[in-house]
């Protein structure tokens, strides 16, 4: 009696949980396990599974989750609001255990457009930044056998890969950017 009441509880706590946000299967379906686990220690862990799937597949069913539906939400936030490139998208959702195809389709959904122009606008900032924290290469001497522009136009780069932007598309953002100054 005990587990069908906790198994009750918890699955109406993830309908709570999923009609606030969004969550990919893999999240909701570590949240159900922990939360089984926690409620009755004494439950074997195959059967924690079995509970866990029939929990789950419930929720999908009453489309609650939605893999798809996650991974459109996510890409377009990550993307508009926290400015990532496709590529570190491609790989977070990845990291959530999301099928490729679920994720080509969450990326061409993104709009690309839109992203090309926050990412120039990211790089301008970071620029400016780099300028104006005394990192002016036009006044700088030579260090070290490179130009002082050489070694902002790689922080440049190694901050555009750090937010998920590719090589040739930053590469031509930055020497634009560059030159405009």
């Amino acid at each position: 009696m005990k587990r069908e009441t906790a198994y009750l509880r918890i699955l109406d706590r993830m309908r709570m949980l999923c009609s606030r946000r969004e969550y990919c299967s893999s999240d909701i379906r570590g949240k159900i396990m922990a939360s089984l686990a926690k409620s009755c220690p004494d439950i074997p862990e195959n059967e924690i599974e079995s509970m866990a799937a029939g929990a789950m597949s419930v929720l999908i069913a009453d489309k609650y989750v939605d893999d798809s539906r996650y991974a459109a939400a996510y890409a377009r936030d990550k993307s508009s609001i926290s400015g990532w490139g496709p590529l570190k998208i491609r790989r977070a959702l990845a990291l959530k255990g999301l099928g490729r195809e679920t994720i080509e389709e969450a990326l061409a959904a993104a709009d690309t457009e839109a992203a090309s122009a926050r990412m120039e606008k990211v790089l301008g900032t970071k620029l400016r930044s780099l300028i104006s924290a005394g990192n002016n290469y036009r006044q700088k001497p030579e260090t070290e056998g490179k130009s002082a522009e050489f070694a902002i136009r790689m922080k440049m780069l190694r901050f555009a890969a750090s937010r998920g932007y590719g090589y040739e598309e930053a590469a031509s953002v930055i020497e634009r950017l560059m030159s405009e100054l």
